[in-house]
């Protein structure tokens, strides 16, 4: 039989719940996620900041297809540099393509020690891959090929899933997702092979919705991430809390977008009680709290 979301999560309150605590007498947990995606020019691109003449999509799409390559060559290093000189560790959700067709960019990830958390194969709707089982596994070969360790983690793209999917990933030995942005702590998801870890991801504190979807101006990037950073690190005072960060380089990666980024690095880094994590790092303090995960 088919499970779907509430076959495999069992709702909690938050107000009924034992208090998580961090080490150390942390608040709050922060992962940042680097996102990268490999776009393939042979089809539509998956988001556009140029519309084509009369509105009519022709592909090759040269010019947006370009925007996002900007990403590749240049935001890139900025976002490694921003992290990498503040010491601050990242989660980078990859598609397996780059490794081999951008090895230098995953090159320069993996020499910052960045978690590297799957994310499919190419960039396309989860819906559209024929064989999922297929695909993830590939995704988890390549990167264990170029890093030297399959991943942990996993993202669909654009956190696309199919009502299979969580027993697709722990089939192959993923132990934690970011696909389901419900929750300020991680949880449990079943599955047929044992629990999922879900840890929290955002679609309010990232790039995409702020700066594609609601056009707001960079600096709306401080505003909303700090915002919810306090409100967090209050929380976490008595029961801790997550929160994540998510960046794509064509966009945070821009000289006009970058220091609003650094800004948020500096001011959630520089605060007492805070614990700057990757996603592997949150699994495993969530697993040493509740061994049943």
């Amino acid at each position: 039989m088919v499970m779907k979301p509430r076959d495999r999560i069992d709702y909690s309150a938050m107000a009924d719940r034992e208090p998580l605590a961090l080490p150390g007498g942390k608040r709050i947990a922060v992962w940042v996620i680097v996102n990268i995606e490999n776009w393939n020019i042979e089809k539509p691109m998956p988001r556009t900041v140029l519309p084509p003449p009369g509105n009519q999509v022709h592909i090759p799409d040269i010019p947006n297809w370009s925007w996002q390559e900007y990403g590749m060559r240049v935001g890139f290093w900025r976002l490694r540099e921003a992290l990498a000189s503040r010491g601050i560790p990242a989660t980078l959700s990859v598609n397996g393509s780059v490794c081999s067709q951008y090895p230098r960019l995953a090159q320069g990830a993996l020499e910052a020690g960045w978690e590297f958390l799957g994310h499919a194969y190419h960039q396309q709707p989860t819906h559209l891959i024929e064989d999922q089982q297929k695909d993830i596994q590939q995704t988890i070969d390549a990167i264990r090929d170029f890093t030297g360790s399959a991943p942990r983690g996993w993202m669909g793209p654009g956190l696309t899933e199919t009502f299979e999917t969580p027993d697709y990933l722990t089939e192959a030995g993923i132990e934690y997702v970011a696909d389901f942005p419900m929750d300020d702590q991680p949880f449990e998801i079943q599955t047929e092979n044992g629990p999922l870890v879900s840890i929290p991801y955002t679609v309010e504190l990232n790039d995409i919705p702020i700066m594609l979807v609601q056009h707001h101006r960079a600096d709306e990037f401080v505003h909303r991430c700090m915002d919810s950073f306090e409100r967090l690190h209050r929380e976490g005072a008595d029961n801790a809390r997550i929160m994540a960060i998510a960046v794509h380089p064509y966009i945070s990666g821009t000289p006009f977008r970058i220091k609003y980024f650094e800004e948020v690095l500096d001011r959630i880094s520089e605060t007492e009680g805070v614990a700057m994590w990757t996603g592997s790092q949150i699994l495993d303090w969530y697993r040493s709290v509740r061994p049943e995960a």
